[in-house]
């Protein structure tokens, strides 16, 4: 018997994508957010094709298209010479080889466009300020008033869904440190590419940019090895860890080290993955996105999968139980998650290599020609998610 109704946990890109996803069969849903009101979290984020494609299908790409960047191409540069490594083209023949766009955006106009269509959807209901004890699903029901067929966990990597699934994935530092600030079009020194993303790699670190074409900014995020115990995302940062973080871009080209020296308000996110766990109770709770498996950025792909997540999970629900849904789903995400998870492994080797390996890589990726480069991202670029 087809489900009628979801809970889901959470109001970031995971839980509003599920809610959509949801609505397009037919099934209403009640979101729940302890936030009082959404507002910017994080900075820039990569949408890429195997992502746009469902935001499409859903409806919003529309509103993102008016304000979102097309990149020409994402670079690979090195940061201490700043000599190009490679490069995979994006723009045009990302459409034409992948079917969908590739777009660079600020992460509140993405959450903004997926909230205006949840909001103008009459099977979405949408509870902010909501501080919860979320034990099991009666909770849940008593809060909104009306029964629920499942409730889907989409709160992030600190998810307190986490305690209706046993066994469910635990958060690990991975011993990664990002930082993020942005930097005005006017401000931005020669180095940053006003059309395309550059990843600047160095030994032990790198920093990506890319232009966020709303704010007439460029995003920045520096990434570097670091130690931290804080849950505290998005604050400023001790004068000793960003001093720890300079040292990590030490024999970095003078302009870069220049832009990072002058960023005092970047922000601090230690970088945390999840552990291997259950990610459903085998009932009627799911987990879905970061809450599930959230990994390392080293392949841009953490916002995709918690789209492909929703989109995927909706359309089994539509014609089958929640336990059968949920196994199937499992089956069917869990091997593409952990071959991402390999893929952002090998991305932050070869970022961060130094000395002869650095150099092996360099030749390697100089030699291939930018088409081979993108044949690549077939299998996770060209992926077309069932729904």
């Amino acid at each position: 018997m087809p489900i009628k109704a979801a809970a889901i946990i959470g109001a970031g890109i995971a839980g509003l994508t599920a809610a959509l996803a949801l609505a397009r069969h037919g099934i209403a849903s009640d979101v729940f957010e302890q936030a009082e009101a959404l507002t910017e979290v994080g900075a820039g984020l990569q949408i890429s094709p195997n992502a746009s494609r469902i935001l499409d299908t859903l409806g919003v790409l529309e509103a993102l298209r008016h304000v979102w960047l097309e990149p020409e191409a994402v670079h690979l540069v090195s940061g201490s010479s700043l000599r190009p490594v490679a490069s995979i083209p994006c723009g045009n023949f990302a459409r034409e080889r992948w079917g969908a766009p590739y777009g660079a955006a600020h992460r509140a106009t993405l959450q903004n466009a997926l909230l205006d269509a949840v909001t103008s959807n009459a099977l979405c209901r949408l509870h902010l300020g909501r501080h919860i004890d979320i034990r099991d699903k009666q909770a849940l029901e008593q809060a909104a008033g009306r029964e629920f067929d499942l409730v889907i966990g989409a709160d992030g990597v600190w998810s307190k869904a986490h305690a209706m699934v046993p066994g469910a994935p635990s958060p690990l530092f991975s011993g990664n440190i990002a930082w993020r600030f942005s930097i005005a079009e006017a401000a931005a020194p020669a180095i940053l590419n006003e059309t395309s993303v550059t990843a600047f790699l160095g030994s032990s670190s790198h920093l990506v940019c890319y232009p966020i074409r709303e704010n007439a900014a460029f995003n920045i995020v520096a990434i570097v090895s670091g130690s931290s115990t804080s849950r505290d995302w998005g604050a400023a940062g001790s004068k000793a860890q960003r001093e720890q973080m300079l040292r990590g871009f030490s024999g970095w080209n003078s302009a870069i080290l220049r832009l990072l020296e002058n960023q005092e308000q970047a922000s601090f996110w230690p970088l945390y993955e999840m552990k291997a766990g259950r990610w459903h109770n085998g009932r009627d709770t799911i987990l879905i996105g970061d809450a599930a498996h959230a990994m390392m950025p080293f392949a841009a792909q953490g916002a995709a999968m918690a789209i492909e997540d929703a989109f995927e999970l909706a359309g089994l629900l539509s014609a089958r139980t929640p336990a059968e849904a949920f196994e199937l789903y499992e089956k069917h995400r869990a091997p593409r998650i952990a071959r991402l998870r390999q893929r952002a492994a090998f991305n932050q080797f070869a970022y961060h290599a130094g000395g002869p390996i650095r150099l092996a890589r360099d030749l390697v990726l100089s030699l291939r020609p930018p088409q081979s480069l993108a044949a690549d991202m077939d299998w996770i670029y060209g992926y077309r998610a069932i729904g």
